[in-house]
């Protein structure tokens, strides 16, 4: 299928750091799309695996998981056109048995011959529905256990659920109302799950390449706990088997089971009117309450409920804060190598963090308006980090963040010391969310991958890609606190400020030459450049105070003098 082009306006809007309303929908239609498109891949990578890759059985578990999410999506539809036509709530009964069917007869994901159908193609559906009252915003992960006949095969689907989730947040113009199956569809994590998925289903290594036979059955089960906490939301009754991973089972938004028991474990679940119990031989059941919004309280230890942060906007959806999600981190290790690893929060981290988010709303409005909106638009889930080794707590130099091309929408971030260090991080990481989501609809550059380019702000040479991707988050802070300086009225956070903006400013000057003059910019990319430098000029109007920036210009002269003498040939 064909994606739409970007238009001139939205790449001058991305070029001066920021995105308007129609700007910032767009990249969030374009990936939402790529995600349901890395879906659709799954899913015949599954069906084309053959039994030598993926058993039979774990085959029909996934069809019958896509019948559930189906039937949750079926709910969703009716009773939302029941409530545009003022009757009664449908009710929500159990989830009709799963039989053998026709080709075509999937609904769900996509359109005919594989093309996605836009979010509001033929009306949205509910935003909440559920037997016993609203559900919460997200769903965990369950697993079906009804079998279709043996030996048939069942179609890929055909159609999109239609909604957008909680992609639309205030900035964003006005759409449908977002749809539970959806929202769990596009969220930032199923991204992973996904890429890890078509992994696992990989048969293009061949017979001679080592692989772990349990792999590919054990990534589908993720599916079919997203298949079932659709269901949950949606307010569908049904009894599913569930897999736990490692003694974990884990339903996104709505908590983690522990197990009590080492490896892979199945888990029966049974869901009626808002109320799941998960049953284990040998175990006492655990009975789980589900709740409006994310989160589910339960009295047994062995059930964590999700957390989430308020709305940036009034009547904006949570921000997840996600320590929970298997997915959330990858597999093999953060990727950049300033990150730590991920942190399970206790109460007393969580407070810390509700403490320093009250405050991160009102920061980046004084920082402009736009990053406060952006953020909101864009956020859709945090990942909280341990403090990377040898950091000093409470000092915002100690910190860490950092997002991934394959979840968009998430980011990660260890503790913030204060609102304005959690608004800082929000800006910087909201610059790579847009320009990762811009350079997949758009070539900016050709350059190669070769690392040799000085940024200020890292120890070793970066690729052309590298080196611009850090000039436009850098660029956005320099603009951030220019803004947070001149509207300031404390004196020791205006200079705090001033000395920020002053060091961002003097850091992405060393690099706009190098990124100006490349050869291998696209004429769009040279067009993007040129927005950058046009930002970067405005800022140098209003220069800090003289003593902050003698203090950044010696701070980039002595980066650079490092630099060179530790990556110059022959030295």
């Amino acid at each position: 299928m064909i994606l739409p082009p970007v238009p001139d306006r939205a790449l001058t809007e991305l070029g001066r750091t920021e995105g308007g309303p129609e700007t910032l929908g767009l990249l969030v239609r374009d990936q939402h799309t790529r995600r349901l498109l890395l879906l659709r891949a799954v899913l015949d990578a599954a069906e084309a695996a053959g039994p030598r890759v993926l058993p039979a059985a774990a085959l029909d578990r996934l069809h019958e998981d896509w019948a559930l999410l189906e039937e949750a999506e079926r709910l969703e539809r009716a009773a939302y056109r029941t409530r545009r036509a003022g009757g009664a709530r449908p009710e929500a009964g159990p989830v009709p048995g799963a039989g053998p069917r026709e080709p075509g007869a999937f609904t769900g994901v996509f359109g005919p011959a594989g093309g996605v159908v836009p979010e509001d193609a033929a009306g949205p559906p509910a935003r909440d529905v559920d037997a016993c009252g609203p559900p919460p915003a997200a769903g965990r992960h369950l697993d079906g256990e009804r079998r279709r006949a043996p030996g048939r095969r069942a179609p890929s689907p055909t159609r999109t659920p239609h909604g957008t989730g909680h992609d639309t947040p205030a900035p964003v113009p006005p759409g449908p109302p977002p749809s539970g199956v959806r929202s769990l569809i596009l969220h930032p994590f199923t991204g992973p799950w996904a890429r890890d998925a078509l992994r696992a289903l990989d048969t293009v290594t061949g017979p001679g390449a080592e692989r772990d036979p349990r792999e590919p059955a054990r990534a589908l089960a993720h599916f079919g706990a997203l298949a079932a906490v659709a269901a949950v939301r949606a307010g569908v009754s049904c009894a599913v088997r569930l897999r736990a991973r490692d003694g974990v089972l884990t339903l996104p938004s709505l908590g983690a089971l522990r197990t009590g028991r080492p490896g892979d474990t199945e888990v029966g679940l049974v869901h009626r009117r808002g109320r799941l119990t998960f049953r284990q031989p040998g175990e006492a059941d655990v009975v789980v309450h589900v709740q409006s919004g994310v989160g589910a309280w339960s009295e047994a230890a062995a059930w964590t409920p999700a957390y989430a942060l308020p709305g940036l906007l009034p009547g904006s959806a949570p921000v997840p804060l996600d320590d929970l999600d298997p997915y959330r981190t990858a597999r093999d290790g953060p990727r950049a190598h300033t990150l730590s690893g991920p942190v399970t929060l206790d109460d007393a981290d969580r407070k810390h963090w509700l403490h320093a988010w009250s405050g991160t709303a009102a920061a980046l409005g004084l920082g402009g308006e736009r990053r406060l909106t952006e953020a909101a638009a864009l956020l859709r889930c945090l990942v909280p980090l341990s403090a990377p080794p040898g950091t000093v707590p409470d000092r915002p130099a100690g910190s860490c963040s950092g997002t991934r091309r394959e979840a968009f929408g998430a980011v990660l971030s260890s503790t913030p010391a204060t609102a304005t260090a959690f608004a800082a991080t929000l800006v910087h990481e909201i610059q790579h969310t847009k320009l990762a989501a811009l350079s997949t609809m758009v070539t900016l550059h050709q350059a190669s991958s070769e690392a040799r380019h000085f940024a200020p702000w890292r120890p070793d040479p970066r690729p052309y890609d590298g080196l611009l991707q850090g000039a436009y988050s850098h660029l956005a802070l320099a603009d951030f606190f220019q803004r947070t300086a001149l509207a300031t009225p404390n004196p020791g956070r205006r200079d705090t400020a001033w000395a920020r903006h002053a060091r961002y400013q003097e850091q992405v000057g060393a690099v706009l030459p190098a990124l100006v003059g490349s050869g291998d910019l696209t004429p769009r990319g040279r067009q993007f450049v040129d927005r950058m430098v046009e930002v970067y000029e405005r800022l140098a109007e209003q220069p800090a105070p003289r003593g902050q920036t003698a203090r950044a210009t010696a701070y980039v002269r002595a980066a650079r003098t490092l630099w060179t003498q530790r990556h110059t040939p022959g030295r």
